[in-house]
């Protein structure tokens, strides 16, 4: 399980750009045919799959995919013109953005419905009972916004609870403890959340649908420039996602090897996550009043963001979704 022990759920990570822009992002050129297409990804079932698309040499163009065991470090190296696409939550581009990034997606690869859950201790069984209750979430992450919706919809805010911001492992660890009320984890920290006895989930990411989605994220520049590679990475995510379908035991083998899980175990994790399929991708991109639409999750992601005090103003949102690529697929 070690490998999913890497918090992809930065959502308030320091996204400086370190020194950016003489070198990194003005130096980008057209791929060519014997160029590298440089991917980043790390531990969450909605990724796993690049790994079947390299195995089965499904790309269609050079690619160099690169593994990070830090989530944090694949953001990092994107904004650092060190990848040119890399697999990042919409809540961490969108912070990127904040920070000064120009990104944009081009594919939804899943939205999390169980693996983000709000854990609590005996004698809480509903929102309601948080209310001056201490709670403890990675201050910024997807699951600490997941609080505050489920905080919202039961008419409470964040000043109705004792905020404790930990670390997600340190979160659930203070939890099992009894140090704190309830904890807002991701999975695997789920099941260790959940130890401790009497424990239960007070509501989860199935219950705001949408709310949290992971993305292939590339930088602006590449895009532009490189409009044919793109579109060739979009195919090969949906071919990957019919081999997977037409040969469900290799495929699997190739996911729990990555995964470094065994397959019991990944099909626990695998549940709490929904991969969309090339008729909801095109979907979701789409102006609408839910979560479920791109546009409008995208707005209130960042909202959000100012709420919590990670970012000063609303970042700019404008060519950020890039829907052209997904519709482009038969």
């Amino acid at each position: 399980m070690t490998r999913f022990r890497k918090s992809r759920r930065r959502l308030a990570a320091s996204l400086l750009l370190l020194s950016l822009g003489a070198t990194a992002l003005t130096a980008c050129k057209p791929t060519s045919t014997t160029t590298p297409v440089r991917i980043g990804y790390s531990a969450w079932p909605g990724w796993f799959p690049w790994k079947v698309t390299e195995s089965k040499g499904l790309f269609g163009l050079p690619v160099t995919l690169q593994w990070f065991d830090g989530y944090l470090d694949s953001i990092n190296a994107l904004n650092a013109g060190q990848l040119d696409c890399n697999s990042q939550t919409l809540g961490d581009t969108i912070s990127s953005i904040a920070a000064g990034a120009d990104l944009q997606v081009v594919l939804t690869n899943d939205y999390s419905t169980g693996n983000d859950q709000i854990i609590v201790a005996p004698g809480i069984k509903t929102v309601a009972d948080l209310k001056g209750k201490r709670v403890a979430a990675e201050e910024g992450t997807v699951d600490h916004y997941l609080l505050l919706l489920g905080l919202k919809k039961a008419g409470l805010s964040s000043q109705d609870i004792t905020f404790v911001p930990l670390e997600t492992g340190a979160a659930a660890a203070a939890f099992v403890a009894g140090k704190v009320d309830a904890v807002g984890v991701f999975a695997p920290f789920t099941t260790q959340a959940l130890k401790r006895p009497g424990s239960s989930t007070l509501f989860s990411s199935k219950d705001f649908p949408g709310a949290i989605s992971d993305h292939l994220v590339c930088r602006a520049d590449f895009v532009a420039k490189n409009p044919e590679a793109i579109e060739k990475l979009v195919n090969a995510w949906f071919s990957t996602l019919n081999t997977i379908k037409a040969e469900p035991a290799a495929a699997m083998t190739i996911l729990t090897e990555r995964a470094g899980v065994s397959e019991a175990e990944y099909k626990d994790y695998d549940a709490g996550t929904t991969i969309l399929s090339l008729a909801e991708n095109k979907q979701v991109f789409k102006v609408g009043s839910t979560m479920k639409s791109l546009p409008f999750a995208a707005k209130e992601i960042s909202n959000f963001l100012v709420e919590a005090g990670l970012a000063k103003t609303p970042p700019k949102l404008n060519g950020l979704l890039q829907p052209q690529f997904v519709d482009a697929v038969k």
